[in-house]
């Protein structure tokens, strides 16, 4: 594929709202998580929430949308001079040749299950107010960014669990390159809701502390939720050789199970295989790999063999998850966000939580991070069902 050119974006996590603190936390090797506080919930666990984002209020023509999806959407586009950014390239090139491809996995569901506490006491029926369409969907999130960046081109919303908002920019990729686009809005927005959390409680996926990845004590995940969005546009011949690009995705499913990876990573390996041939690249290119890392056993285990198996030990690998929590649906954008910024400032993020590291996994997991020249990095988001998607981001000078 033709390298895109990433021109704008932004991320809203449990690290804070914007660039800015995001940076900070990364240099601070700091997380975010904190014991879970959220809604109605009691159980022994940290989460990734974005503080005061039901403080947000949308737009009175977008009222309708109102749901804490989309208050964490409208929270996360806010930032960072994205929304001004966007209407440049709407100016540019037209509302109409502007995509919006958006990333989730819960959606609205905390919506309905609001909802569902104001039952009709007599028949059980759902309050009026409740606009399903509009508040739990997964398409909600879409309409909203769409429409509150005024563009008009194709959209779409893709909801394959955690390789959600990696695969959009699979999607966009395409249609730039098939002419149909020259620029997309990408990215992820999910949120905790009481399913999520009592639903990988009864998995027993749940850690009860900051998850571990790649720790010899791992023992789960902990929930987060994000919204992270990028503004990709066709790279033109003015574009800085030191501009960050989007040079490669790649997508597999190797349904070996509905929540387990195949043991052996071969589904990963293929994601990690097709975004190298699609950027045109060997393994020895890649500098970096943000791994989907999990902090299952596992998971761990599954994709540390893939991972090993492709790049041996001469590339750094480590998950930010430790950071930000799993934000599920929005995962794949949160951490292809912390990619572009290892690359922007030539530094591997830290992996905080994890202490001593597992001595069967054979990757080289750099826990602590640091200063380090960066050209190339991948960013790996591995979903249910065996859905998998590999991203490689790197500077146009070295697409070249």
């Amino acid at each position: 594929m033709r390298p895109v050119l990433i021109s704008a974006y932004t991320m809203t996590s449990c690290l804070g709202r914007g660039l800015a603190p995001t940076r900070a936390a990364m240099r601070a090797r700091r997380t975010g998580l904190a014991p879970c506080r959220f809604e109605t919930v009691e159980l022994p666990t940290y989460v990734g929430a974005i503080d005061g984002v039901d403080d947000t209020r949308l737009p009175a023509e977008l009222a309708g949308y109102d749901c804490r999806n989309n208050r964490a959407a409208e929270t996360g586009l806010s930032q960072d001079g994205f929304i001004e950014a966007v209407g440049r390239a709407r100016s540019r090139h037209g509302a109409g040749r502007v995509g919006v491809f958006m990333g989730t996995s819960t959606a609205g569901i905390l919506q309905t299950e609001l909802a569902y506490r104001r039952r009709d006491a007599a028949d059980g029926s759902l309050p009026d107010d409740f606009d399903y369409r509009r508040t739990h969907n997964t398409s909600s999130v879409t309409e909203y960014v769409r429409a509150r960046l005024g563009l008009e081109g194709p959209c779409a919303t893709i909801s394959t669990a955690c390789s959600s908002s990696a695969k959009v920019f699979a999607s966009a990729a395409r249609l730039i390159e098939a002419g149909a686009i020259d620029a997309a809005v990408v990215g992820g927005v999910d949120t905790l809701c009481l399913t999520t959390l009592y639903g990988f409680n009864s998995l027993q996926l749940l850690s009860t502390q900051p998850c571990r990845p790649y720790d010899a004590g791992r023992d789960g995940i902990s929930i987060g939720e994000g919204a992270a969005f990028l503004l990709l546009e066709r790279a033109g011949d003015d574009a800085r050789a030191d501009a960050i690009a989007l040079l490669g995705t790649g997508e597999s499913c190797d349904a070996y199970h509905m929540s387990s990876p195949h043991p052996d990573g071969l589904g990963a390996r293929l994601a990690m295989e097709a975004a190298l041939a699609s950027a045109g690249l060997e393994p020895d290119a890649i500098d970096y790999v943000n791994l989907h890392g999990t902090g299952t056993p596992s998971n761990d285990v599954a994709e540390d063999k893939a991972v090993h198996g492709l790049f041996g030990t001469r590339v750094a690998v480590n998950s930010t998850k430790g950071m930000t929590g799993h934000a599920l649906g929005a995962a794949g954008a949160v951490e292809a966000i912390l990619s572009v910024l290892a690359l922007a400032d030539n530094v591997v993020p830290a992996s905080p939580g994890t202490r001593v590291i597992d001595p069967s996994l054979r990757a080289s997991y750099d826990a602590t991070g640091g200063p380090r020249a960066l050209e190339r990095v991948m960013s790996n988001s591995f979903g249910f069902g065996g859905s998998n998607c590999s991203l490689v981001f790197g500077r146009l000078r070295a697409a070249a």
